[in-house]
This record gives C-alpha cells, structure tokens and sequence, in this order.
C-alpha cells in the first residue's frame, strides 16, 4: 500500500492492518519452518535443505540398545559338516628344523570360512518333445512342452525370480539390475527383457493382485495413504492401503482416486477426501499428530502441544503393553 493510501486510513484501520500483516508475517514464517519431521510434507520436499535429524518421535523404551532378550541373533556359529576341509601341516620343526610330514600329525585346531561358492556357468537344460507313432492306428503324437517353456530360446525361473526380487523389492534400476547379472553371474539382461519379466509376473499375479485388495478392503482396520511419483515422464498418485499383514498397491493418475468398497475402520492423515469414503469410521494416524505438534512447539513454542505429544506416546505406549500381554 502507498504512502499516500496509509494516510487517509483512521487509527482503527492502520490498527487493523498492523494485525493482518503480523498475522501473515506468522503464518509464512511458520511455513518455512515446516519440512518432513514436522508436517505432512514429504521428504522430498526438503530438498539439499534438510534438517538435521536431531530427535526421534519415538518415546524411549528404558530398554538398552542392541538386541533384546529372547531375540534369536545372526551370530555366525560353527558347523558339523563343512563342504571342504583343507588341511595345513607345518613344513619344519619350530625348535630344531626338521622335516616334518602328515604321518606326523598328533592333532589339529579348526577354524571355519563361510564364502559363496565359485561362480558357475549358466546350466542350459534342452527339452525336447517327442514325436510318437501310434502301432494300432498310425496316428503321430507330440509331447507338450511345460506352459512355461514357451520360446526356442529363453532364461528360466531362477533367473526370473532374480531379477523380480532385486528390482521390486530390493528396488534396483533396471540398468543397474542388468549391470548386476553381467557382472555377478555373465547373463547378459537387456533392460526390455527385465521389464518384460516384470509385466509376464504382474499379469500372473492379477488374481492375487485382486484378492489382496478385497481382503484389505474388508479388513475390521486398514491405514490409508498416497504419494506422488513420476512414471514415464508424468505425474502419477501411488495409494496404498494396509493391514498388519497385508498391503495393497495402486497407481492412479488423480491423488483423489480412492479405493473402492472400503469398509471398517480407516487410519489417514486427516486428508480431506478420505472423509468422502462412505459407510466407514475414520481414525487419524498418530505419526502425523506428534509431526504437528512438533512444528507447534518449535515454531509457535506451544507448551500445551509438547504435553499432547506425551500423552500420545504415553497412550500408545500403553496399548502396545496391553497387546503384548494379550489384550485386544
């Protein structure tokens, strides 16, 4: 506003447009002090500006660090039955020098190396389908290939299952994956041939695919979110909806895009459009609560907002005691 408008405006008004401008002035200033630890904002939001991670959102245990009691371990142990044994005898007498051979060995100390084994060459299997002559009619019949032997030429199941484990769970490019299984095993991948094992998996497991979805659907309790990402230089909504055991993927082109025939109780981040979900309880997550009340007491020095947090965590605290004692 110009000099010239501010002096035809009363004391009220200039009052009045002090306020609305500290107002703003707060309201941007507590924008730019959100980032992913304590708002709803991704963590690729941050961008190189990331805050260090100072706290956790997780109340301490009491427990002390490392592995718990009655926690099986990965301790690497000894075996009775070694693949290899290789035996080393000493050349000479450690006091005096003289030879010494095996049929002089009194006893021995083992130690045990656990390795991969020697790279292999790939085991080519051929099948052949026979041709067969019938002695009582004349008719000649051939044998079936297995369905999913289906080319003069191909990789098999291992390979297959390989390479859908690094890229969909492991979460390998595809040229890296390719790059894996020159460099690891000598199989020469092509980038379109991993996609294409990918697309042959996903179109055999659009059955389970469905179920999965249905039994998510149904279930008494799932937790609902989305994201965004890019696929093939667009924009696309990943949702996803979960239960202790199960969780169901699925692309969208719109955010808003939610799943249907959803029943029970939904947990969600207060985004508005779940509320549009119909014949449903809803249940606001708690990882987004304490985010928010962490932005309350950093940026509004809210004291009643770190007490919340604590009750929070006090509360969830309190069901996982219950659940692990056999409450429900």
């Amino acid at each position: 506003m110009e000099r010239a408008a501010l002096d035809q405006l009363s004391k009220d008004q200039l009052i009045a447009l002090l306020l609305a401008q500290e107002a703003r002035i707060a309201e941007l200033e507590r924008r730019l002090g959100l980032n992913s630890s304590n708002s709803g904002k991704p963590p690729s939001s941050d961008g190189l500006k990331k805050p260090p991670r100072t706290s956790s959102l997780r109340q301490p245990s009491g427990k002390k660090p490392g592995g718990q009691t009655g926690h099986p371990g990965e301790t690497l142990r000894r075996t009775e039955t070694p693949d290899t044994v290789i035996d080393h005898y000493p050349p000479a007498c450690a006091a005096c020098g003289e030879p010494l051979t095996e049929a002089m060995a009194t006893g021995y100390i083992a130690r045990q190396v656990f390795d991969l084994p020697e790279p292999q060459p790939l085991v080519v299997s051929e099948h052949r389908a026979h041709d067969c002559r019938c002695p009582a009619c004349g008719t000649q019949t051939r044998a079936a290939f297995p369905a999913w032997v289906s080319a003069p030429v191909q990789y098999g199941k291992r390979i297959g299952a390989f390479v859908l484990y690094l890229l969909h769970y492991q979460l390998l490019p595809e040229q890296r994956l390719a790059t894996l299984m020159a460099d690891l095993f000598g199989v020469p991948l092509a980038t379109a041939t991993i996609a294409r094992i990918s697309q042959d998996c996903a179109e055999r497991f659009q059955g389970f695919a469905a179920a999965v979805r249905d039994h998510v659907a149904a279930a008494a309790v799932k937790h609902m979110d989305e994201t965004g990402f890019r696929i093939g230089g667009k924009t696309q909504w990943l949702h996803i909806a979960s239960t202790a055991l199960l969780t169901f993927y699925r692309v969208a082109a719109k955010r808003g895009s939610l799943l249907a025939n959803v029943t029970g109780i939904v947990v969600h981040d207060h985004w508005k459009p779940y509320y549009t979900l119909k014949g449903v309880l809803h249940a606001l997550c708690n990882a987004h609560h304490l985010r928010e009340l962490k932005a309350l007491v950093e940026i509004e020095k809210e004291d009643w907002a770190h007490r919340m947090q604590r009750l929070l965590r006090r509360a969830c605290h309190a069901v996982n005691l219950a659940r692990e004692q056999g409450y429900r």
